[in-house]
């Protein structure tokens, strides 16, 4: 008996579980075995030799996907759809779904009702970079290209990676898996080291200041959130604290002239701006000194781009020489030219770049690093870094030139800045993610814009479905955010779910502290969720930007509590005709969509009982109503465009009939959850007792059990918690406990019978050398 591969080509067919999701495949198209089961690379042979290759690899009709392309150079989006021709130019992911199948899980685990999810993985071969598109035809073709005339190849065995699973996260965590065994060329997320500012609060100056600078702005910023109660352990120090001119003849030119003309490094050192009045040989250690040392931060970044500055390292500086700058001028893909037309006429694109020669890259970072980590600083921002796939011609080509800086960093990194403190920007190229070892922070979307209305459904839902692709190479960041803004909560709770840095980039002295004291503790730490957030099983394929029906669900998992946000982002998204950003027509005023327990993927994994029923208790953020989910039960949810609502989900604990419990954490904060850092049930001798009396449930709660309490002098269980932070602690109990106790003393709490909503107040942080309050529940 021969047994079939998963996924395989069979009769001109992508055949993935014996459902054909690629028809007419050519013969030119090749397939390899993979390194798993469930996955085959796919290729293509040609006649000639060529820099740039373009072939069909079958017809897509009939399935439902979800793309992650470049609308940018520097960033991509999420685009849905159901045949070939509407996936993008520029996809770098691609997630596809089987019409037939179920969301809903079977009892029996039967495969045969499971809706199948097949991965394709554009790949980098050799010196050429792999994406995706579509054609009118419906085909899906594969696009190969090497960004240099005189870097060619015919025969291509392992472009892109296909594999499936019925395990959307699984399968996409395997599939990267197995890339990387195929290309040892990078590291997962959960292989990297994450720097510390990802636990703490911090601000970034660029809102705030943009390229105007300086160190005393700095001081301010970081003063008047500390004055609010919401002190920054961290902040990036953005563009304009370089070095840097325009090149000579543009400086005897006139002013008007000279404010187009594009700016080049001129020395890694700090501009006078950064320099103390009175000894200028401080240089930026003096704010580095005065952040830490008088406003307790723990970490200071600085921005800086892969290339040195936007216009690169400007040639024939004398003290930049060494680094062999020359001046290159970019040329783009078509796929980056036609989705973003308007590159032509960027400043970059007319005036070029002064490229630091590739051989003498590691010299340049380490010694601008060095000099940095010798000042106090703990890491760097480092954007623009898409802009080196552009600069490949003469150098071997675009993944190769990447490649040699992408090294040099991660060395140069490892070497200065023991935290791994490194947050990647603008780098939303596989050239860069696939050769990325040691960068465990990457921005997951295009900016935050504060006066542009078009730009914030678009951002959540971008942030959301880009890091179902970056979450499984770095922790996305979610970018700052302003906390006076109309959609300034909306911004906040997002950050919450992310898992990501959280930090806002606010003018000093506006600030809306009642908003940020829901996301930052008074020690300046925040609850932060332990993986990248990413939209729910349900949503994953939904457009809940376009198609004016869907909500968008974000999940994300705490150590004993699962987290969702539910937003609408309606109304806003990439126009393929017009090549940007607008607003488009919506249906409804408000969209109703549906909750569930396990829309928090990995819910199963907080409950502390391995026979755990599938009940969950949930606590909605905005009308702060506690609810008892049974497994598998939709609780209804509606938002207007630009509304959201923060859910807690915690697993139920049964110590005994009528005896439930589910820990929630710090309520009054979007991440209620991430508080709870310790949880063990312990039950007693009251257990087996029967003198327990059945008390009115009350109205207000449909699925409520049956109250009862304990008059016995046993106890039935106790419930012991760690937890982080001071505020409100809510917990889910189905009786009134007979005692809470918070170290050795008992506290006040309240108790609803209607809903089952125990509280009480943690009124200060544990002392210092506990970390966590120790808190004890009798029941």
């Amino acid at each position: 008996m021969t047994i079939k591969p998963a996924v395989r080509i069979s009769d001109r067919k992508l055949i993935v579980k014996d459902r054909t999701i690629l028809a007419g495949v050519p013969d030119n198209v090749v397939a390899a075995s993979g390194p798993v089961e469930e996955g085959v690379f796919l290729g293509a042979v040609f006649d000639r030799d060529d820099s740039r290759h373009v072939v069909p690899v079958g017809i897509l009709r009939d399935v439902r996907f979800m793309a992650c392309f470049r609308f940018k150079l520097w960033w991509m989006a999420q685009k849905m759809g159901d045949r070939g021709s509407e996936i993008p130019l520029e996809t770098q992911f691609l997630l596809v779904e089987t019409k037939d199948g179920s969301h809903l899980e079977s009892d029996g685990g039967d495969e045969e009702n499971q809706i199948v999810y097949t991965v394709f993985l554009p790949l980098i071969e050799g010196p050429f970079r792999a994406c995706l598109q579509g054609n009118e035809r419906d085909e899906l073709e594969l696009c190969l290209e090497s960004g240099d005339v005189e870097t060619k190849a015919s025969s291509f065995n392992r472009s892109v990676f296909v594999h499936s699973g019925t395990d959307p996260f699984a399968t996409i965590f395997e599939a990267i898996r197995a890339v990387k065994l195929h290309l040892k060329t990078f590291r997962q997320r959960h292989e990297k080291k994450l720097p510390g500012i990802v636990d703490y609060f911090g601000w970034c100056t660029w809102d705030a200041f943009y390229q105007d600078v300086t160190q005393e702005g700095v001081e301010a910023g970081l003063e008047s959130l500390a004055a609010g109660g919401t002190p920054p352990k961290f902040v990036i120090i953005d563009d304009g604290w370089q070095s840097v001119g325009s090149d000579p003849v543009a400086e005897e030119s006139s002013e008007g002239e000279k404010k187009q003309q594009l700016l080049r490094l001129t020395g890694i050192k700090e501009n006078a701006k950064f320099q103390k009045k009175d000894d200028p040989t401080v240089g930026i250690k003096n704010i580095v000194n005065t952040a830490k040392n008088n406003h307790g931060l723990k970490y200071v970044y600085v921005w800086h781009a892969i290339t040195g500055y936007w216009g690169g390292v400007r040639p024939g500086v004398k003290e930049m020489e060494e680094y062999g700058s020359l001046m290159k001028y970019p040329s783009l893909s078509k796929g980056v030219i036609e989705n973003e037309p308007t590159w032509k006429n960027d400043a970059i694109a007319l005036q070029g770049l002064g490229l630091v020669n590739p051989k003498n890259v590691y010299k340049f970072y380490n010694e601008l690093h060095g000099y940095l980590a010798s000042a106090g600083i703990d890491g760097v921002k480092v954007d623009v870094q898409c802009i080196l796939e552009t600069l490949g011609a003469g150098l071997g080509g675009r993944v190769e030139l990447t490649r040699q800086y992408q090294q040099a960093l991660d060395a140069s990194v490892a070497r200065n800045f023991p935290d791994n403190g490194c947050i990647a920007c603008m780098s939303h190229n596989t050239d860069a993610l696939y050769c990325s070892k040691q960068t465990a922070v990457v921005r997951a979307s295009d900016d935050f814009y504060p006066r542009d209305p078009v730009s914030h459904t678009i951002h959540i839902a971008a942030v959301a479905y880009n890091s179902v692709f970056l979450g499984e190479f770095m922790q996305t960041d979610w970018d700052m955010f302003h906390s006076v803004h109309p959609a300034a909560e909306y911004h906040a709770s997002a950050r919450a779910i992310s898992g990501g840095p959280i930090y806002v980039s606010d003018a000093p002295g506006k600030h809306n502290f009642e908003l940020l004291k829901k996301l930052v503790l008074p020690d300046g730490s925040v609850l932060r969720a332990r993986l990248p957030g990413r939209p729910t099983r349900d949503c994953l394929l939904s457009d809940p930007a376009r198609d004016g029906i869907s909500l968008l669900k974000i999940w994300n998992m705490n150590k004993y509590t699962g987290v969702l946000g539910v937003y609408n982002c309606q109304g806003a998204a990439w126009n393929s005709m017009e090549r940007k950003n607008t607003f488009h027509q919506t249906k409804a005023e408000a969209i109703t969509g549906y909750i569930r327990g396990r829309d928090v993927h990995l819910i199963s994994e907080a409950a502390t009982d391995p026979t755990w029923s599938g009940d969950c208790a949930i606590y909605c953020h905005k009308s702060r109503d506690l609810i008892i989910l049974p497994y598998n039960t939709a609780l209804p949810v509606s938002l207007k465009v630009l509304e959201h609502d923060m859910i807690t989900v915690t697993p139920i604990k049964v110590l005994a009939p009528g005896f439930s419990f589910a820990p929630l954490g710090l309520i009054n904060m979007f991440n209620a959850g991430g508080a709870i850092e310790g949880l063990r049930y312990e039950v007693k001798g009251g257990a087996e007792l029967s003198e327990l009396e059945i008390e009115y449930a009350g109205e207000g709660n449909v699925m409520a059990e049956q109250r009862v309490e304990n008059r016995s002098n046993e106890l039935v269980g106790i419930v012991h918690m760690e937890v982080k932070g001071c505020g409100k602690f809510g917990a889910y109990s189905s009786t009134r406990p007979k005692s809470c106790k918070l170290g050795m003393s008992e506290v006040e709490f309240k108790y609803d019978a209607a809903s089952g909503l125990l509280s009480f107040d943690l009124d200060h942080l544990p002392e210092e050398a506990q970390r966590v309050h120790a808190i004890e529940i009798q029941l």
